[in-house]
């Protein structure tokens, strides 16, 4: 791959600018490409390829978040009961991305699906009478919804061996367990993916700009976006004149929203949160286990932090992964500055990092408690998940930063949301998105919500494209087992997952 597209010369004007190589932009664009053809898009990312951050395989967990086993998704209430709406909501969301990929695989704008995505069973597992006692809450309330009729549930442990035989492996035979299973779960190499969408775009007249760094953001006095780049290889410099601007750069996106300088975007302030796997590449180990299980989060442990084993498919090959082990680190990128963090401290959100500190100190501990861990720690945290685990065949990776959002709240000056946040500018020529899980998942409606919002007099123009992309658009498919159902089947054949 080139650090710059095929373009006889660099655009210094185009109709939109996509900052940011990640999923998010990627699916931005193959919107606007095929729902406004005429449109000159530019794109510039940091790195020399596509994907290589958050998006990029190792650097997050690739469940393909759907909240089938995500238990942080339905928490118990303080009666017991679990409420289904936040999961249900996550799992519309996903089928929506799923029916915009099928359709970039069927019109043949990306390439054997298997590349990207793969069936896999999800799970959800606790051990212990009280988190039992949750999961056949949580199973009596999702199984109940449509999307999650096919959900199994089982309190045994010769039931729950046969799904998951390595968990269960070695285990306690007096130790209380249950599990949940949803057997058409997957993996998505969001990597693998991001870059099949910038390879679409690229064959589509889309500038491809690598190795750029977007050094900031102003209003023109025309009231088009000035777009300041730099080549990171000559150190070169050039302006770029823009109608509308997506900042999409993951954790370096907050810092672009702050040069902007819209109203929308102030306050906002983000906490970030590294973390590690172990991974497993040993095929006697790997070919006993078939799933994604997901735990309990340990207590004062963030939402990403759910302990899981998760079974990868990256370039064609099967691996393990297990963790996260939560850190702490000031960069924003894995590939970023330590002064991410202090660089983004403003007067306007000041007020809500120090409420956010003063509210959360249980997180602060466990992430102390988390970055002292060593290496046998972590072993044993993987041998409570896997008893006969053998922590010398598990590499210890480095996964991708998180930025959690904080923003601004009415009574207590500051809140630390965990999830992800679109901002637009009041004219629509701006929109950035901050924050993390579900995200990638979850890309496909998010990029259509921006759309709403950015371009509300082009929606009705584009709805009847919008509706042969995702033949569920605007629908809930909860609602609608019907339509659910085709769709399912629809999605499965196409991407191959049956």
């Amino acid at each position: 791959m080139t650090a710059q597209s095929q373009a006889a010369s660099p655009a210094s004007t185009t109709d939109v600018v996509l900052i940011g190589g990640g999923i998010m932009s990627a699916t931005l664009g193959a919107f606007l490409k095929q729902l406004q053809p005429d449109w000159d898009i530019s794109v510039f990312e940091r790195l020399d390829r596509a994907g290589l951050e958050s998006s990029d395989p190792w650097n997050n967990a690739g469940t393909g978040h759907s909240a089938l086993c995500e238990l942080n998704y339905s928490p118990a209430g303080k009666d017991g009961s679990v409420d289904p709406s936040k999961a249900v909501a996550i799992n519309e969301q996903f089928q929506v991305s799923r029916q915009f990929w099928a359709h970039m695989v069927s019109s043949g704008h990306l390439g054997d699906p298997r590349n990207f995505i793969n069936p896999v069973p999800h799970m959800s597992f606790v051990w212990g009478t009280a988190n039992a006692t949750y999961l056949r809450r949580r199973y009596e309330a999702l199984s109940a919804q449509p999307l999650f009729r096919t959900m199994e549930h089982s309190e045994d442990a010769a039931t729950i061996a046969e799904w998951t035989p390595l968990i269960m492996k070695d285990r306690n035979p007096g130790q209380p367990v249950a599990a949940s299973r949803v057997a058409g779960g997957t993996d998505v190499d969001f990597g693998a993916l991001t870059r099949g969408l910038t390879t679409y775009l690229e064959g589509n007249g889309v500038e491809l700009n690598y190795h750029h760094d977007v050094v900031d953001v102003s209003r023109a006095s025309n009231g088009r976006w000035d777009i300041k780049v730099k080549n990171r290889g000559t150190g070169a410099t050039r302006t770029v004149s823009t109608k509308f601007v997506f900042i999409g750069a993951g954790g370096g996106a907050l810092h672009l929203l702050q040069r902007s300088g819209i109203p929308e975007g102030k306050g906002f302030a983000g906490f970030p949160v590294s973390g590690q796997f172990l991974r497993c590449t040993d095929p006697d180990t790997v070919n006993q286990h078939n799933a994604k299980v997901y735990g309990q989060a340990s207590v004062g442990a963030p939402p990403m932090s759910v302990p899981h084993l998760d079974t990868r498919f990256v370039n064609g090959e099967r691996s393990l992964l297990f963790g996260p082990y939560a850190g702490f680190s000031t960069k924003f990128l894995k590939r970023g500055s330590f002064l991410d963090l202090p660089g983004s401290v403003r007067p306007s959100n000041l007020v809500p990092m120090l409420a956010v500190a003063k509210d959360n100190v249980p997180l602060t501990k466990y992430l102390i408690s988390e970055v002292l861990k060593n290496r046998e720690a972590k072993n044993e945290a993987l041998n409570q998940f896997v008893p006969s685990a053998n922590g010398g065949a598990w590499e210890l990776i480095t996964a991708g930063q998180r930025v959690q959002v904080i923003k601004k709240a009415p009574k207590t000056g500051g809140i630390l949301q965990f999830g992800t946040e679109v901002i637009t500018s009041a004219d629509g020529s701006v929109g950035a998105l901050l924050g993390a899980s579900p995200g990638a998942s979850t890309a496909a409606p998010i990029m259509i919500e921006l759309l709403k919002r950015c371009f509300p007099a082009k929606m009705s123009g584009w709805e009847a494209k919008l509706k042969e992309m995702i033949p569920g658009y605007g629908v809930k498919l909860n609602e609608n087992e019907e339509l659910a159902a085709e769709v399912q089947s629809m999605t499965d054949r196409v991407l191959k997952l049956q």
